[in-house]
């Protein structure tokens, strides 16, 4: 009998029998047990008929019914025949409360089934409608019952126990609903039939708590409506589909009816709050904000829930955008499968095992290429060795594409296995059949683009060949052109080259090397590439050309020797230029240490086997770093660009000037008969670089600037080598800048003693601060109208281990070289700090007003000097205005907005500036009156010859008047004797200082001085 048959002829029994049920009450007791247990059997029938995978959960919906009628047949049996009025609780209760966990378990096996697994989203959006609607069960079903003081224990329990059912069915049946995928027609069919069972429940109990209800009433057609519709899915082909396993199905996504269903059963709790308190007064507080904080929490999960997902989306999209990328890098089918791998990898969850298995074989001719298709499938379905690469996972993801073929072959079927868990794969599913489309798009592209490159090859090198600039003949045996490709006519001026002799095209000078090129070739010598050949031109012109040749003659196409010709004139012309650079320096056009080294090298060799005496002088400038910092690097340029023309022009035509780096410049003297010669040679580039030397500043301005440097000279007839002589000049000029500068000294043994002497002391100056060798004098700083002392200049010496007390000029210059001038200068500034403020704390201190230190440029372009300063005031305890700093003119020259910016910053703390040495610079005047200074202090030198030179004292009288102009204070320095003073104080000099008033002493002896002054 057919399924439409079958379910025809229960629908019409059942009716007939709701007839009799109504039309005969005599009856209506053995009706209804036939409308339930037919309904029963008709279950059985459909589960033996269709044999679902899983008939656990029918036979559990056929106890259900036997249940149902069992309690229905009691009851009446207790009424009717026993006489009872409407017995309560009795045994039929025991049968009906029965029904509800058979029902909600064999909705549970159906929701396991179809779900696979536990779906949080789907079972949150179940239990948000059940918490509502349960709310509304105790409220209106169970409350009244627990509140009724007439009834007894077991009479409440009986009666809270259907509501409790119909709320637990009520939930398995929503989260039925909510499993999502597309339902059969059976479980449409069940769940209709279970939804009138819930609602006719709470129509009897809503009649038994009104009093109004009895047999044979419209409520019982609700029950005769679920024996029905539960009857009619077992009957019905599509329940097999309820427990059959399979792909599981996606997850819902909360759509616009889930969350309105949602939103209402949210308002359940508020609703009922307000019913409530309009009726008489809240009685369900408790029970109703525990259900609307129930709700609110499962809602916030659900949120929770739906924000983890779309988290997941987006890792999701981004891993496909990124895979896509790859696969449009791809460039072969090995490519192109290495990124679905990398791609599949990263959409599969961190920690989810998983296995990817790729495979391709031949497929057919005229298969369409494409995507074929994507879906599930069972591992133990699929062959055996495909089903060994995937593991022991049950179900899979797969994808099957054909892809085209190059140069006509046979197309490939390609396919893709993705096994995991039924979970995984559900969430994967989208992306996945999104990842092979892109790879199926990949593979399709990659094929296309292969398949015109391949069509494409043969044009392609043939254009090549008639646009190639490179000359390229085929020649015969007797080494006659046969053919020559268009680009012969810019290289050669002429294109009829078929039939010409190769020979002809080649200079006479080089038929050799070219007869000797076609022989290796022909006789399997191998291909020659690079051979350098001098060709004529049509215009004949020689031209530098290099050959390539190549034997073909067994090929068919070819038949001969290819020769290659490509023009490198210009290059080798370039080659040259690039060579000549290599070896000049760019900027003077000598000679540079490479060439200059080379030079040597062989000038050394050659004297070696004459026995002649070979010279080097080392020329380096003296001051050319203050042409850098205060007219800027391109009036330096100038500078050794004329340098360089004098010392060539000393040196003469048969020696090698050379610019070996920054101001540095070597003059190699070849064929040395005497010494007095290099000597010579020595003395006439110090006078011809003495003479002052005109540049320009880059702003119209022109300047006279000094050349004068330091020269070294030595000679190889003591030296050991080239290296012994390199060394020794160095040393010879080292020992000239040492001299006084712009000066020549030959180098002696004594010389390299001096030397190492000096590198000593560099050595030990780096252990002179940590070893506590510095030691502090002070000199006093006098108001000359009045001989008071007003300030102190603190001055460091060196207590060296060996040599003793060293004055200042015996090792600043080599701790500026060295770099430990920082921090010496740090240790004399916090020295001198400390000594002051202790003088300051006592009574007769006030009559000091500040301490002056020296500051290096090295030491004030160290970073955070600043800092240090305000730090050093600190940590001794003194006021900034006690300290003057003193710097150099070029320091305020050089970096002028930084060093200026720093001057501001320490000014603005209180801390005066002075310019020491002042008018030993360059420019000092133009840029006085812009310093961030205070005081000038004015060179020994000018003071020393102002008693006898009208220009040295109008000169001083310049800055005093000047500097009382811009409101500066002037100090003189190296005052000796009483007219220094006297004449300073005539023309305004306020202050000074030298040996007429005092040597420079120790902080003790100043500390007497103060105590003597105090008693007196």
């Amino acid at each position: 009998m057919s399924p439409t048959r079958l379910q025809s002829c229960f629908a019409a029994l059942v009716v007939v029998l709701a007839v009799v049920f109504y039309t005969l009450p005599a009856y209506s007791m053995y009706s209804w047990a036939a409308i339930g247990l037919s309904a029963a059997v008709a279950v059985v029938v459909g589960v033996r008929t269709y044999r679902p995978s899983k008939p656990l959960p029918w036979y559990l919906l056929a106890a259900v019914l036997v249940s149902f009628t069992l309690g229905d047949t009691t009851y009446n049996v207790l009424t009717d025949f026993l006489g009872q009025a409407n017995p309560f609780p009795s045994v039929a209760d025991a049968f009906y409360l029965l029904v509800y966990p058979m029902l909600a378990s064999a909705l549970m096996i159906f929701i396991r089934a179809r779900s696979g697994q536990d779906n949080r989203a789907a079972l949150l959006d179940a239990l948000v409608p059940t918490a509502g609607l349960g709310l509304l069960s105790y409220v209106f079903l169970i409350s009244p019952y627990v509140r009724d003081e007439s009834m007894g224990f077991f009479e409440k329990l009986t009666s809270v126990g259907y509501p409790l059912g119909d709320v637990l069915a009520l939930a398995m049946l929503l989260r039925l609903i909510t499993a999502g995928g597309r339902k059969p027609l059976a479980l449409t069919t069940l769940l209709c039939g279970v939804t009138g069972l819930l609602v006719t429940d709470v129509i009897y109990g809503l009649r038994q708590l009104d009093g109004t209800w009895h047999v044979g009433g419209p409520t019982d057609s609700g029950w005769i409506f679920f024996y029905t519709a539960t009857a009619l899915a077992a009957l019905h082909p599509s329940m097999r589909r309820m427990t059959s396993g399979g792909p599981v199905t996606k997850h819902a996504v909360a759509g616009g009816r889930r969350i309105v269903a949602m939103a209402v059963a949210s308002l359940i709790a508020p609703a009922t709050l307000v019913i409530e308190d309009l009726t008489g007064g809240v009685e369900d507080a408790i029970m109703i904000s525990t259900a609307s904080g129930t709700m609110f929490l499962l809602v916030m999960a659900r949120v929770a829930g739906l924000l983890q997902a779309q988290r997941d989306n987006t890792a999701r999209e981004r891993t496909l955008r990124m895979s896509a990328a790859d696969l449009v890098a791809a460039s072969s089918e090995a490519e192109a499968g290495e990124a679905l791998s990398q791609a599949v990898a990263a959409i599969v969850p961190d920690g989810e095992p998983h296995r990817f298995f790729y495979t391709r074989e031949d497929a057919e001719h005229g298969v369409p290429t494409g995507l074929m298709g994507t879906g599930w499938v069972q591992v133990a379905d699929l062959p055996a060795e495909i089903a060994a690469q995937l593991g022991g996972f049950e179900s899979a993801l797969f994808a099957e594409a054909v892809s085209g073929s190059v140069s006509g072959g046979r197309p490939h079927r390609n396919y893709a296995y993705l096994a995991a868990d039924d979970a995984v794969l559900t969430a994967l599913q989208s992306s996945f059949d999104a990842l092979m489309a892109q790879g199926t798009m990949a593979v399709e592209r990659i094929t296309l683009t292969q398949e015109i490159n391949r069509r494409s090859s043969e044009d392609y090198f043939r254009a090549l060949i008639q646009s190639a600039s490179d000359v390229i003949l085929i020649v015969g045996d007797d080494e006659v052109i046969r053919y020559a490709s268009p680009s012969a006519l810019p290289v050669f001026g002429r294109t009829d080259l078929v039939g010409t002799r190769l020979s002809r095209l080649i200079a006479g000078t080089d038929h050799d090397d070219l007869r000797l090129l076609l022989d290796e070739v022909r006789h399997g010598r191998g291909p020659r590439d690079g051979v350098d050949l001098t060709a004529i031109s049509g215009d004949d012109l020689l031209l530098q050309v290099e050959c390539t040749c190549r034997d073909l003659r067994h090929d068919p196409a070819v038949g001969g020797l290819v020769v290659t010709i490509r023009d490198v004139t210009e290059r080798r012309r370039l080659e040259s230029d690039l060579a000549h650079q290599a070896f000049h320096d760019t900027l003077t056009g000598l000679a540079n240490r490479a060439l200059f080294q080379n030079r040597l090298e062989q000038a050394a060799v050659a004297a070696e086997s004459t026995r002649g005496t070979v010279g080097v002088l080392f020329v380096d400038l003296d001051d050319f770093k203050e042409v850098n910092d205060s007219l800027g690097h391109a009036a330096g340029d100038q500078l050794l660009v004329a340098v360089g023309r004098r010392i060539t022009e000393v040196a003469g035509p048969l020696n090698t000037a050379a610019r070996t780096g920054g101001d540095e410049f070597a003059v190699l003297v070849e064929h040395v008969s005497e010494v007095e010669e290099i000597e010579g040679i020595a003395a006439r580039i110090v006078a011809a670089l003495a003479v002052p030397i005109e540049v320009s500043d880059g702003n119209g301005g022109l300047h006279l600037v000094s050349g004068a440097a330091s020269v070294g000279v030595a000679t190889s007839a003591d030296a050991g080598g080239i290296t012994e002589l390199l060394r020794r000049a160095d040393v010879a000029m080292y020992v000239a800048k040492t001299d006084g500068k712009s000066t020549w000294r030959g180098y002696q043994d004594e010389l390299h003693e001096a030397m190492m002497r000096r590198l000593e002391m560099r050595t030990a100056l780096i252990e002179a601060v940590p070893g506590d060798q510095m030691r502090l004098r002070f000199q006093p700083i006098v108001d000359l109208p009045t001989g008071m002392v007003i300030g102190m200049e603190a001055l460091v010496r060196w207590q060296h281990p060996a040599r003793g007390l060293l004055g200042p000029n015996e090792f600043i210059e080599l701790s500026e070289e060295n770099g430990s001038v920082v921090a010496i200068g740090g240790w004399v500034l916090r020295e001198a700090l400390e000594h002051f403020a202790a003088w300051r704390r006592r009574p007769e201190g006030n009559l000091l007003r500040y301490v002056s230190v020296n500051v290096s440029a090295r030491q004030f372009r160290t970073p955070g000097f600043v800092d240090q300063v305000r730090s050093v005031l600190v940590e001794t305890s003194s006021r900034p205005e006690w300290l003057l700093l003193e710097i150099t003119e070029s320091l305020v020259l050089h970096d002028a907005d930084q060093v200026w910016a720093d001057l501001r910053e320490l000014r603005a703390m209180g801390v005066r500036i002075a310019i020491d040495d002042f008018g030993t610079g360059y420019s000092s005047l133009s840029y006085l009156s812009q310093m961030p200074v205070d005081v000038l202090k004015i060179d020994k030198s000018f003071i020393d010859d102002i008693l006898h030179s009208t220009q040295q004292m109008a000169l001083v009288e310049t800055i005093v008047s000047l500097a009382r102009t811009l409101d500066l204070a002037v100090v003189a320095e190296g005052i000796e004797l009483d007219g220094h003073r006297q004449a300073l104080i005539t023309m305004g000099c306020p202050f000074g200082q030298g040996y007429l008033f005092s040597k420079p002493v120790t902080a003790d002896e100043i500390g007497d001085w103060l105590t003597t002054t105090a008693t007196r």
